[in-house]
């Protein structure tokens, strides 16, 4: 028995679309993830990044469960005194839908140094239109 490692050289990157009209935002930014890190390959090694890239349509039509847009809160501090400021999810949602999609999958990715270059591959639309060509639709 070998075992094979896949080097660098040898990643094959596909694009993936996912529609998130009507779809719950937890559920979705799992698939999301899943595909960024490459885990539906045969020959998954965490130290490469060999993950896909993602291309997420229709991200104001994004649903949420229970009472979530209202009690789920998005908190930041500038880092100077004053600083600190708190969203709900319903504001964070009228203002930028996408930050919402791009932050729930942020946390769902491994904090390391491979995480800004997955999140990277993620793209974000607020409706149906955009400028990639998919190879694989997701629903």
């Amino acid at each position: 028995m070998k075992t094979t490692v896949q080097k660098s050289s040898q990643i094959k990157r596909t694009w993936y679309l996912i529609d998130l009209k009507d779809q719950v935002l937890g559920r979705v930014a799992t698939q999301i993830a899943f595909h960024l890190m490459g885990k539906n390959k045969s020959l998954v090694s965490p130290n490469l990044d060999n993950g896909d890239f993602v291309v997420a349509i229709n991200a104001k039509d994004i649903k949420v469960t229970g009472k979530k847009l209202d009690q789920k809160l998005y908190q930041s501090h500038s880092g100077y005194p004053g600083g600190f400021k708190e969203f709900t999810l319903k504001q964070m949602m009228d203002k930028d839908p996408r930050k919402v999609i791009e932050q729930a999958v942020k946390g769902m990715l491994p904090k390391n140094k491979l995480r800004s270059p997955r999140i990277r591959r993620l793209k974000v639309y607020l409706d149906d239109k955009h400028l990639h060509q998919i190879v694989t639709k997701k629903k």
